[in-house]
């Protein structure tokens, strides 16, 4: 059976490295999938582990200079908020870090050398153009001898991973980023050696004043130092998933044998009381039991006012106590928790790859070899058509500036980076929002959406009824038919019956004895109190007791979206209690601002027409469809769907489940704790409508930063290859110096990081 397993990887320098990753793993037998990711550095395998093993696995990409990251035997008893909180923070960031740290050092080593090379560079530029004169012999002779030892510590040194690409190329045919950049410099380096050891020799046939020892110090610094930026940019695109990490109490007080003892949160069992004193984090999900308080759920819901919590409420692990003192019972622990749920989804729609990313995949597979192919024939291009007009010395020193140029500026890296990066950043921007994306392919659809039917109960309306209004038509205080009303209700689980027993114990009402009772299938429920039998229920119940109530008298209340509860006897109607599930107070907000997105609205409910059609107009929807089954809000999908429309469907991720699924984007209203809703692909926290608005605008600003990164990426190549090869020499005298390309290349994936980033600053 196979197993889909995510592992962090070590050694990945370029967008080409993850398809070498790939191609690698699924030539393995027992190797379902593989899929690599450049930005989060990383790859999901789906593999057989009767045949397969995660060392073994490694052990087929170490010769090629990766390796996989394997949990410790520690970490293997570890509870999985423990795992989470030490494989985010301590190994996978504590080895980052010192790969960075590692990547300043060799910078900062070599830029000094860097800036002498630039400074010797440019007074040779300048003398050559007579605007300074030329240098003094002793200084040019020093420096002669200087810039080798020079270019052999950076080549050496900090130019070792791109000499192991090209050692890798050579024995097992596999080329990278590394691989080109290697290739490039070892070749100005042998070049400009070869010289400097056969200068007498060669002085007849080449231009031995010209040496390249200046490039290879030069491009290596850029690219280190391209290469250092772009690691602690990509560090910062990750910040999400550590700040909720962060969230997570590291102990819990807890009351065993009728003492507080504190404990590590991954040894708090189920029922289990907890306190929480102020300023306290809730270390586990639960429902509160003594006390209240104000908590502030804001890195959770993305909501800054803190709620008021009461017994019976549910509290939620990560988030923080404001104000009082309160216990609740432990209900969801370790992985159970909304915050371990949470963090998951987000690891894992952050290493999913959206649809848009195949093109940049699939150019970057066969990128390196086709780059290869292009410096070799720009040398030829020299040699052939340069030497009869400049001559041979001249034609072979433009070759080489061209060779050298189109290996270093070639960079596959920005379309490797450029939709990881900004799905990173924009799924981590929404789980701060409250808004929970599954996968990198539900943000890239959500913009394309140009309709979004919702559902009525649970996302238009609150999903709970209230008691709104009493008419009493008897002798008896409204305090007393609603007491007898109450008692008949507690025994029924309806959610409109559950909306006046919680109305009854808010007015503090006494419940009476309750015998005989009985429900009437389609009607209503009977029973006896204090020796009188009573009815409530619907109008078909009052038709079948031949009680007189004429359907106008509640016409007005159904019209309005109010459910009638009709209390009788045999002989009499005592009152009608009507009960209304209220629209949320951003609904009609969340559906202004979508018509201002151009996106039509359709409301699917089972509700009656008449009350869904006050909720729609109240809301301002502009379709309903009423009195359906579940069946039915499939059908409407499908023929939505048909009719050319890009459908977003929101609902409470139950009755709904068909009508997700079918969706193109499939939108979970989690109103309670419980965010593991299998149908969608998008879930909200708090059951906010609003939020649906903002994952919208999330979508279409994740997609433009992606479309803009791809963008630069193609142009920077598209110009930067022919202009290193020399194609505009001929018409204007431009020839790419091999230090401006490797700048070039070492901004090119910085600028990709810098501006996925920009998306963080971005208001939803």
């Amino acid at each position: 059976m196979s197993t889909p397993q995510t592992f962090k990887i070590k050694g990945m320098h370029c967008a080409s490295c993850a398809g070498i990753i790939e191609k690698t793993f699924k030539k393995q037998k027992g190797v379902e999938s593989a899929e690599a990711n450049y930005g989060t550095e990383s790859v999901k395998v789906s593999f057989d582990s009767e045949k397969i093993t995660p060392e073994y696995l490694s052990k087929t990409i170490e010769p090629l200079g990766y390796s996989l990251m394997m949990p410790t035997a520690e970490e293997m008893y570890m509870s999985p908020d423990e795992h989470a909180a030490h494989l985010g923070l301590n190994q996978s960031k504590k080895e980052k870090l010192a790969e960075i740290a590692d990547m300043k050092a060799k910078v900062v080593s070599a830029i000094p050398l860097a800036i002498f090379a630039i400074f010797v560079m440019t007074w040779d530029i300048l003398a050559q153009y007579k605007v300074i004169p030329r240098m003094p012999f002793v200084w040019a002779e020093l420096f002669d001898h200087i810039l080798p030892v020079a270019a052999t510590y950076i080549l050496v040194v900090v130019g070792r991973p791109y000499l192991l690409g090209v050692y890798r190329f050579i024995r097992y045919g596999k080329a990278n980023m590394d691989t080109l950049i290697g290739i490039g410099t070892s070749v100005a380096f042998l070049y400009s050696l070869l010289l400097s050891a056969l200068e007498t020799q060669l002085r007849p046939y080449l231009n031995v004043e010209h040496n390249y020892y200046d490039v290879t110090i030069v491009v290596i610094t850029f690219i280190a130092f391209g290469k250092y930026l772009e690691a602690r940019s990509k560090l910062k695109t990750g910040d999400a998933i550590e700040k909720l990490l962060n969230l997570q109490a590291k102990t819990a007080l807890v009351i065993r044998g009728g003492k507080e003892i504190e404990i590590p949160i991954g040894q708090v069992l189920h029922g289990e009381i907890i306190i929480v004193k102020p300023a306290g984090k809730i270390p586990v999900d639960g429902t509160l039991v003594e006390g209240s308080s104000y908590i502030d759920e804001s890195m959770v819901t993305g909501e800054p006012m803190p709620v008021k919590k009461n017994i019976g409420d549910a509290v939620v692990a990560g988030t923080i106590n404001t104000t009082g003192v309160f216990t609740f019972k432990a209900t969801k622990v370790g992985s159970e928790t909304l915050l371990a749920q949470i963090i998951k989804m987000v690891e894992e729609a952050q290493g999913s790859k959206a649809p848009i990313q195949a093109l940049a995949d699939k150019i970057s597979s066969v990128f390196v070899p086709i780059v290869l192919v292009l410096a070799v024939l720009a040398l030829d291009a020299w040699l052939l058509i340069g030497t009869p007009s400049l001559g041979f010395s001249q034609a072979l020193s433009y070759g080489l500036v061209s060779f050298v140029g189109i290996l270093v500026i070639a960079c596959p890296c920005a379309l490797g980076l450029a939709t990881p990066t900004a799905i990173i950043v924009g799924v981590g921007k929404g789980a701060r929002e409250g808004i929970l994306v599954k996968d990198a392919a539900t943000l890239e659809k959500l913009h394309k959406v140009n309709v979004v039917v919702v559902d009525k109960t649970g996302t238009i309306t609150r999903g709970k009824p209230e008691l709104v209004s009493i008419k009493n038509l008897s002798d008896k205080t409204d305090q007393k038919i609603l007491s007898i009303l109450a008692t008949l209700e507690n025994k029924s689980e309806h959610p409109i019956a559950h909306a006046i027993v919680t109305s009854a114990k808010k007015k503090k009402i006494a419940f009476k004895t309750l015998n005989d009772f009985e429900a009437v299938k389609g009607k209503g429920i009977r029973g006896m109190i204090d020796g009188v039998e009573y009815f409530a229920g619907n109008l078909k119940l009052m038709n079948a007791l031949k009680l007189s109530l004429k359907a106008q008298a509640i016409e007005k209340e159904t019209a309005e979206g109010k459910t009638p509860v009709i209390l009788a006897t045999k002989d009499q109607i005592l009152g009608l209690f009507m009960v209304a599930d209220a629209i949320k107070p951003e609904a009609v907000q969340a559906v202004k601002n979508l018509h201002k997105l151009g996106i039509k609205t359709v409301m699917l409910t089972g509700d009656n027409k008449n009350t869904a059609r006050f909720i729609a107009d109240q809301v301002g929807i502009d379709e309903i469809v009423a009195e359906v089954l579940p069946a039915d809000k499939l059908a409407k999908i499908r023929n939505l769907q048909k009719n050319g429309h890009v459908v977003a469907m929101a609902g409470d991720g139950v009755n709904d489940a068909p009508a997700l699924a079918q969706a193109d984007v499939g939108i979970a209203m989690a109103t309670g704790t419980d965010v593991a809703i299998e149908s969608a692909g998008m879930t909200l926290l708090h059951g906010d409508i609003s939020k649906l608005v903002k994952a919208i605008r999330l979508s279409k600003l994740t997609m433009r930063g992606i479309k803009q990164n791809l963008f630069w990426a193609f142009i920077y190549n598209i110009v930067g290859i022919p202009l290193a090869g020399g194609i505009f020499y001929p018409f204007f005298g431009w020839l790419l110096s091999p230090v401006f390309a490797g700048f070039a290349m070492a901004m090119s994936s910085v600028s990709v990081v810098v501006n996925s980033l920009r998306l963080k600053m971005k208001k939803l």
